[in-house]
């Protein structure tokens, strides 16, 4: 069986992080967010991919290549105007010739959920549609169903008729292909795969999976934390790094080839440190940390649950926590990051033009590309940063702070 994987889109909803880099490539536990799905296909057996891509397509092309090196073959289709999710799929007419997986490239899927849905179509032949329950249907495309068995689906209802909502994963064969051609635009003026699956049930069945395993759809950029606890619950220790005397691990810890570990370095897994990393002396490194390439945590800093991306240093008496930062970020000496109110209540984000609750507990800054603080810099909980920003000396930086700012 092959998959179309849908990753043409800007990604808009997470920057600043996608300012610069394509959502598919986001880090997370250790590798981009798009390599997580295709081991989730390969798992299934998959081992052709078309992979649609659209902004910033040539550093995915760059990436990944034509597979080889990932075990896959991929080939990659365009969306130059983003029409919709069934023009999206539309685009692999010709190339399906055979039923086929369709994952959206921006959720996260378990190996387990991916083998139960190809089993249910190979064992009944109907296409096959993922669904998950979630606590605030609204926002999704919402599924009435009965028996597993689709009866509709509704795009974002103020009223959601159910909790169960569609997964962005689908079986298909490539009769789909004549429906998505005759399916009108949806009153958000896009061709909606979801339009196309309701006209599908009313002359054929198509089956119900229910997700047994984590799901997410990520759609802001705190959510990468979110992935990013699922994927490293998974990891699997390896140490290939130059490991100096003295350092303390512990739990499942991946220091690839290339990294240091300095002395007097304590690591509490899970944590993945990339090649190229300089990590220590005498360091805190906690759980839930993913290190990039060729990252610097220095002399007494203390990281926590934090993706931190390529080229960024964090050398000297800093504190990191429940954050996301972006490539090539500097932070001063004694740069502090928030990540906890006073009340104990959930972080509250400036995002979209108001103000919005994370659903964490515990949120840090969402740091984009090279941004630099001074000496004993602060920044609040939930503080968006964006790209070229600088946090001055001293400076507190709270709330959404814009491309290229300085806060003095």
């Amino acid at each position: 069986m092959k998959a179309l994987v849908l990753a043409a889109g800007e990604g808009t909803r997470l920057r600043p992080l996608t300012s610069n880099i394509p959502k598919p490539l986001l880090l997370v536990a250790g590798k981009p967010f798009l390599s997580h799905i295709f081991t989730a296909l390969q798992s299934a057996g998959v081992t052709e991919i078309a992979l649609l891509v659209g902004w910033k397509a040539i550093r995915i092309k760059e990436y990944y290549g034509d597979g080889s090196e990932f075990g896959l073959k991929i080939t990659y289709l365009e969306q130059r105007e983003r029409l919709g999710t069934a023009n999206a799929i539309g685009h692999a007419e010709g190339v399906m010739d055979e039923p086929f997986f369709v994952v959206n490239g921006d959720v996260v899927v378990s190996d387990t959920d991916i083998k139960a849905m190809r089993e249910m179509f190979e064992r009944t032949g109907k296409m096959v549609m993922g669904t998950v329950t979630v606590e605030d249907p609204s926002q999704f495309g919402v599924v009435e169903e009965k028996d597993g068995k689709l009866i509709r689906i509704i795009e974002k209802p103020k009223r959601p008729p159910s909790d169960l909502i569609n997964a962005g994963i689908f079986v298909f064969t490539p009769s789909i292909f004549e429906l998505i051609r005759n399916t009108p635009k949806s009153v958000r003026g896009e061709y909606e795969i979801t339009d196309t699956i309701t006209t599908l049930s009313k002359s054929e069945d198509v089956l119900i999976h229910r997700m047994m395993m984590e799901w997410i759809d990520v759609g802001r950029p705190w959510d990468l934390l979110t992935a990013n606890d699922i994927f490293m619950s998974r990891l699997v220790g390896k140490c290939e790094g130059d490991i100096e005397e003295n350092v303390v691990m512990k739990g499942e810890v991946v220091v690839e080839k290339g990294a240091r570990i300095r002395s007097g370095t304590y690591i509490n897994g899970p944590v993945y440190i990339a090649k190229g990393c300089d990590i220590g002396p005498n360091c805190y490194i906690r759980p839930g940390c993913c290190f990039g390439p060729n990252v610097r945590i220095g002399a007494s800093v203390e990281v926590k649950n934090s993706i931190v991306m390529a080229g960024t240093h964090i050398p000297h008496h800093n504190y990191v926590g429940d954050s996301v930062i972006g490539e090539r970020c500097n932070l001063g000496a004694g740069t502090k990051v928030a990540n906890l109110r006073f009340d104990d209540q959930n972080v509250r984000v400036s995002f979209k033009g108001g103000l919005i609750d994370s659903g964490r507990r515990k949120l840090g800054v969402i740091m984009g590309d090279d941004v630099k603080t001074g000496i004993n810099a602060m920044i609040d909980a939930g503080t968006i940063i964006w790209e070229k920003s600088t946090i001055g000396p001293g400076a507190l930086a709270k709330g959404n702070i814009g491309p290229g700012s300085r806060v003095l």
